[in-house]
């Protein structure tokens, strides 16, 4: 990733000013990929080189206006093994997302095997052709045909009921102007996928996510964090689904996303978030 790009964060004061790489899809609001990396990063400012972040959780609780933001983070707990910081996005002197961390320390590994469901994912991309430079993070879609995957967010690689979805995912640019993208906060970012590639089915995609969590094993390696679909159920207007979490050496984590039935046309990406 080039340092000479744009941030999508700017720091002014205690403020963090969004450039419009941060609007979503869902109208003149924040992403939630962008609110929930922005709240990584802050947690992840509160890390240990010995200690594995395990468990990211976002609430995503009011709409995020592309507005100055501010962020307050307390620990609540850290001992010999285990240290766990929550953090609240602030707009406009009221709450609009908050999330909390839960980092381990890392030891010897048990001997022995244990049982998982087998996954298995498509190879990451090997170039950035399609990309535009402009685009605040680079996806690739894919479905289980077997195919190399497009660039973007394709719906008819993704609009089918029957087949498992899966993306990879390049946080294209700085988050926070001054500060490099950590492994930690790209892995946070990414994790908001979740409710676009396991939600969307013939329909489009007729979900907007509440929340969602990261769990992680260990860090991802390099630029790409993959995401392969694992389930969608959904009911009376709630859904929920989860994927396994990939870079290019393997599995890493698991995500989950729980979100709202919306309307056929809300879903409005802006221009950047495709090629």
């Amino acid at each position: 990733m080039s340092e000479d790009l744009a941030a999508i964060f700017a720091v002014d004061g205690d403020s963090y000013v969004p450039s419009d790489l941060a609007r979503g899809p869902w109208g003149e609001t924040l992403a939630g990929q962008i609110v929930g990396g922005l709240l990584g990063w802050a947690l992840d400012q509160h890390g240990d080189p010995e200690l594995q972040p395990a468990r990211f959780t976002v609430d995503l609780m009011r709409p995020v206006f592309l507005r100055p933001v501010q962020i307050r983070t307390l620990v609540q707990r850290e001992g010999r093994r285990l240290k766990l910081v929550d953090a609240t996005l602030m707009q406009d002197g009221e709450p609009v997302a908050r999330a909390s961390a839960l980092f381990l320390r890392r030891g010897d590994h048990p001997e022995g095997r244990v049982w998982t469901s087998p996954v298995s994912m498509p190879a990451p991309p090997q170039s950035l052709d399609g990309m535009p430079v402009e685009l605040p993070f680079h996806l690739w879609s894919y479905n289980d045909s077997g195919d190399d995957g497009r660039p973007g967010l394709v719906p008819d690689l993704w609009q089918q009921g029957d087949t498992q979805k899966f993306a990879w995912v390049r946080l294209a640019r700085p988050l926070v102007a001054g500060h490099p993208v950590t492994p930690f906060t790209r892995a946070a970012f990414i994790g908001d996928v979740t409710s676009s590639l396991t939600h969307w089915g013939t329909g489009g995609l007729r979900y907007i996510n509440a929340d969602y969590t990261v769990t992680l094993s260990r860090l991802p390696v390099g630029d790409f964090v993959g995401l392969a679909a694992q389930s969608h159920f959904g009911d009376d207007g709630v859904a929920t689904g989860s994927a396994t979490l990939f870079d290019a050496d393997g599995p890493i984590g698991t995500s989950i996303a729980v979100a709202l039935a919306q309307p056929a046309d809300a879903f409005r990406p802006p221009h950047l978030f495709t090629p």
